[in-house]
């Protein structure tokens, strides 16, 4: 059976709704808000793709397009596709000159068994109605043997960083993010789902029931975030 969120907000017409109001507002928000590590984290997960030499790649959940674009550097001969449901987020990632876009919903992917040599879904799968319904339709698009990253962010394992995190995003974030994009619901929301997203080993026990094995991670700003990469089975 595919694990099913249990937020009551987590629901496609929650999330495109939400991102919908935020778009415009969404990366200056998140540069803020992280710090500016998030430019870091995402050319790492483009360095781990590079190193398996991918062709076609496709960034799920490609919101502005800020990944596509870090990939595209790293692998200036492999093609990449940018996929998500959110309109008005594609919308932001064309201003940026991202080539190849397209409308689609990740339980859903309108493309064949395995189109793609490596798959990047960053800080997307978190808000997905199924975790395991979507990593196995990333699955069906992935070669064998093909490269899947997931990265999102998480709870730091050390109880000190932990606790202070928890205060900043249950606290300080929503009220923060407020003031920059005009919606403090889409941050409470955040942070709730954070929470609740497997981690750790959770993580390698879900990915390895939806068909993958050889599965790493690597912690981001001591836990806040985690890239996991496996390999299709």
């Amino acid at each position: 059976m595919a694990i099913q969120s249990t937020l009551p907000q987590q629901n496609p017409g929650f999330v495109r709704k939400t991102f919908s109001a935020i778009a415009g507002r969404y990366d200056i928000a998140n540069h803020l808000l992280s710090g500016g590590f998030d430019f870091l984290w995402r050319a790492k997960a483009a360095y781990l793709v590079a190193a398996t030499r991918p062709t076609r790649i496709l960034d799920l959940a490609t919101g502005s397009g800020d990944l596509a674009r870090a990939l595209a550097s790293a692998n200036p001969e492999a093609e990449i596709v940018g996929a998500d449901f959110c309109l008005p987020m594609l919308e932001v990632a064309r201003g940026k000159n991202v080539p190849a876009l397209i409308q689609a919903d990740g339980l859903n992917l309108p493309f064949r068994d395995g189109t793609f040599d490596a798959l990047t879904v960053a800080f997307g799968l978190r808000n997905m109605a199924s975790w395991e319904g979507a990593l196995r339709e990333m699955n069906r698009v992935l070669r064998p043997g093909g490269f899947l990253l997931v990265m999102d962010f998480s709870m730091p394992p050390a109880a000190p960083i932990r606790s202070a995190y928890r205060l900043y995003l249950h606290n300080v974030l929503p009220r923060f993010a407020a003031a920059i994009t005009g919606n403090k619901e889409a941050y409470e929301y955040l942070g709730t789902s954070i929470e609740s997203f497997p981690r750790d080993e959770q993580m390698f026990s879900l990915l390895q029931r939806c068909g993958y094995h050889g599965m790493a991670q690597h912690r981001l700003c001591l836990g806040i975030a985690s890239i996991y990469t496996g390999i299709k089975a």
